[in-house]
C-alpha cells in the first residue's frame, strides 16, 4: 500500500476533510429529541390554519365589543412573513435528514413518539439544533399573535373572504391533524410540515384580495 512522506495513507494525508468527518463522529453529544422542534412547528402552522374556525364560529360585532387596534393589512403582512418563515424551518429541517428525518436515530421508521428519535450529534449538528429551536419558538409566539388579529379582523368585518378560502385552512388543519392522529414517521412530519406551510402561505397570500377597510 503507498504510504505517504507523513507515514499516513495518500488520501487521507489530504487530510482536513477526513479529519472533519472524523471529529464529526467522535465529537458528538447526545441531542434532545428532535420532536421537541418539529412538534411546535407544526403548532405554529395549527395557529394559523385555525382561521377555519371564523367561518362557523364568528359573532357579530356587538357595540361593547372593542375594535382590534391593528389595520388587518398590518396583521396580514406580519401573518404572511410567519408563513414564509416556517417555509424556511421546514426547508432547513428537510435538508438535515440526519437530525430531522430519522437517519441519525436507531429507530428511522419509528412513528411519532418522544424517546425514540434523539441522535448523536456532532459540532454542526448541535448548532443547528439549537438555532432550529430558537427560530421555531420565535415563529410559534408571532404566529400565534398574528393569527389571533387577523382572526379579529375577520370577524370584525375588516376582511371578508369567501367559504372557498376558510375550506382551505380547514384542509390545513385536516393535514396537520393526519399527521399527528396517524402518529407519522419523523420524515413524515417534516415533509408535511413543508407542504403545509406552503399551502398556508398561498392561502393568506389570498386573503389580501378581501380586505374591506
Amino acid at each position: 500500500m503507498l504510504v505517504g512522506i507523513s507515514g499516513r495513507h495518500p488520501v487521507l494525508a489530504k487530510g482536513s476533510q477526513s479529519e472533519a468527518h472524523d471529529e464529526a463522529f467522535t465529537d458528538t453529544r447526545i441531542a434532545p429529541d428532535p420532536f421537541a422542534v418539529v412538534l411546535p412547528a407544526l403548532s405554529a402552522l395549527g395557529a394559523i390554519a385555525s382561521i377555519a374556525a371564523v367561518n362557523w364560529m364568528a359573532e357579530e360585532r356587538s357595540p361593547e365589543r372593542s375594535r382590534a387596534k391593528r389595520k388587518a393589512g398590518v396583521a396580514l403582512k406580519d401573518l404572511e412573513s410567519c408563513c414564509i418563515g416556517l417555509q424556511e424551518i421546514f426547508k432547513r429541517l428537510h435538508k438535515s435528514p440526519r437530525l430531522f428525518g430519522g437517519e441519525g436515530s436507531s429507530s428511522p421508521g419509528a412513528p411519532l413518539k418522544f424517546g425514540v428519535h434523539g441522535p448523536r450529534v456532532g459540532p454542526a449538528d448541535a448548532k443547528l439544533f439549537k438555532q432550529s429551536i430558537n427560530d421555531v419558538a420565535s415563529m410559534l409566539v408571532l404566529a400565534a399573535q398574528n393569527a389571533f388579529d387577523v382572526m379579529s379582523a375577520i370577524e370584525d368585518g375588516a376582511l371578508s373572504p369567501p367559504d372557498e378560502v376558510f375550506y382551505g385552512f380547514g384542509d390545513a388543519q385536516e393535514k396537520l391533524n393526519k399527521l399527528l392522529t396517524e402518529r407519522a414517521t419523523l420524515k413524515e412530519t417534516v415533509d408535511g410540515g413543508t407542504m403545509i406551510a406552503l399551502d398556508l402561505t398561498k392561502l393568506v397570500q389570498e386573503l389580501k384580495k378581501y380586505k374591506t377597510d
